[in-house]
């Protein structure tokens, strides 16, 4: 039988770290006086006591290094657990939001999901604005973590194309893992300081530039307003955009960028698909715009290139509301939300080098189809692709279509109509924010659809966030008797 105790040991230790961040929004409270800083002191004390409790109780299974099943039970368990305690706040706070509520916020929060049942934001504590953004920010850094630790070793939808550039196998180039876990948090941590100076210096009020720059890096997409990002406009949308972008390049670019490397961003073929795709997409939009609205040149490019960004790169904030571009628009921003950012990245949705792999692996194919005695090797970054990572790429745009399918039936069976239900179960599994249609748009939000309905959304959110085969695994009966 597995031994549960190291995984439950890790999981209550990050219980209790995340308890001690809720000590953050408590002192902004205290320091806006509305009497809503005891609800982050009870918080703080449930979430702090109950991590430091489970973690004590499983301290006696603690080992060096984990099993492939623990890996992947850890994995899964720790966007499990801390979306429950982290709902706590909207529970016991001003919101009093229902369990299914919370648990849908927080969730959402966690795995920069974006998409909110909240509203009225512009009124809520200051403290529960920032506790949203400490959920995303926590939850962007985390997903580094997993995308460049756990899941290419666990094989998981093509990731173990990046195996020889993680933490265990940097040595002969990088530092070993704890400096380069260092490194990777000094980066998100500079990056967000980045982006609250470039808030300031626009105009932004501090409390709005740190919240929203917490969001902006985590790509989660969390605002303090209704709004979203419509509360500002001009230069904003050029900074936000920048830093949207950065947030979605791979971290491990950047470690090697400080390292030495200069060339390291340059030379990733994810960083070139990325950046070129988002060129030709605004290119487009913009042609668009000025072929149906009187914009001018300058709005049409900041807004397409802003919400473009956005989508791409599963941040979800909206400027506009898109929905009003016409059919061709909203049909375009429904699959770009598809596309998502850099592995190892704080982007969401299928990744742009699973792209890159399916479209190498059909060149090939198509020159085979033409050359039938010739031998043609599918190329990623100059190296030939070994079958288990193409095998592992079309098994996850499988299970992305399958999946998709099903959580829009599912739906679709609370009542909700086709719409709605194909774009919340897209962007609830690809990470995205806002759906389309007139409920869940960019101008509404997630908060009226019925118990049942967020509920699907929320374990969508969290299959979609630990790619998909991280937690269908530990469903298999084969999983446990391993």
């Amino acid at each position: 039988m597995m031994d549960l105790r190291p995984v439950g040991y890790v999981v209550g230790l990050l219980v209790a770290v995340l308890g001690l961040f809720m000590l953050l929004p408590m002192l902004v409270d205290l320091a806006e006086g509305r009497g809503h800083a005891i609800v982050f002191v009870e918080t703080f004390l449930i979430t702090t006591l109950g991590g430091g409790m489970i973690a004590l109780a499983c301290s006696n299974g603690v080992r060096e290094g984990l099993t492939i099943q623990q890996t992947f039970l850890l994995t899964t368990g720790v966007w499990l657990m801390l979306p429950l305690f982290g709902a706590l706040p909207f529970i016991l706070g001003e919101t009093n939001s229902s369990v299914t509520d919370a648990v849908f916020e927080a969730m959402s929060g966690l795995t920069t999901t974006g998409s909110t049942v909240l509203s009225g934001l512009d009124t809520l504590p200051k403290g529960l604005l920032l506790w949203r953004g400490i959920l995303q920010w926590l939850g962007g850094i985390g997903i580094i973590v997993v995308a460049m630790v756990f899941l290419p070793e666990l094989k998981v939808g093509g990731m173990q194309i990046f195996r020889s550039e993680g933490f265990d196998t940097f040595g002969k180039i990088l530092p070993r893992a704890g400096e380069i876990a260092t490194q990777i948090a000094v980066i998100y941590l500079w990056l967000t300081m980045g982006c609250i100076l470039s808030y300031l210096a626009l105009g932004m009020n501090a409390f709005d530039a740190t919240v929203h720059a917490l969001t902006t890096i985590s790509t989660g997409g969390f605002s303090n307003y209704d709004a979203s990002f419509g509360a500002f406009s001009g230069p904003m949308e050029y900074v936000a955009t920048v830093f949207m972008i950065l947030a979605a390049l791979p971290f491990v670019r950047y470690v090697q960028l400080i390292n030495g490397n200069p060339l390291a961003l340059h030379r990733d073929p994810q960083v070139r698909g990325f950046l070129v795709t988002i060129l030709i997409l605004v290119a487009v939009i913009v042609i668009s715009l000025q072929q149906t609205f009187s914009f001018g040149w300058e709005r049409s490019f900041r807004e397409a290139l802003f919400n473009i960004t956005s989508i791409i790169s599963g941040t979800g904030y909206a400027s506009v509301d898109y929905m009003q571009w016409g059919p061709f628009a909203v049909a375009l921003f429904f699959f770009i939300g598809l596309i998502g950012g850099c592995a190892g990245s704080t982007a969401c949705s299928i990744k742009i080098f699973r792209y890159q792999l399916l479209f190498a692996s059909i060149r090939a194919q198509l020159r085979r189809i033409r050359s039938p005695h010739g031998i043609f090797t599918p190329r990623y970054d100059g190296r030939p692709v070994g079958q288990d990572v193409l095998s592992s790429v079309m098994s996850f745009f499988m299970f992305f279509v399958v999946t998709m399918g099903l959580v829009a039936v599912a739906l679709s069976m609370t009542g909700l109509d086709f719409v709605t239900s194909v774009s919340g179960a897209a962007a609830a599994l690809a990470n995205i924010g806002p759906g389309l249609g007139d409920i869940i748009g960019p101008s509404g939000n997630f908060g009226s659809l019925n118990d049942t309905a967020k509920w699907i959304l929320t374990a969508a959110m969290l299959i979609g966030r630990l790619e998909l085969m991280a937690v269908y695994v530990i469903l298999t009966v084969k999983f446990w008797r391993a």
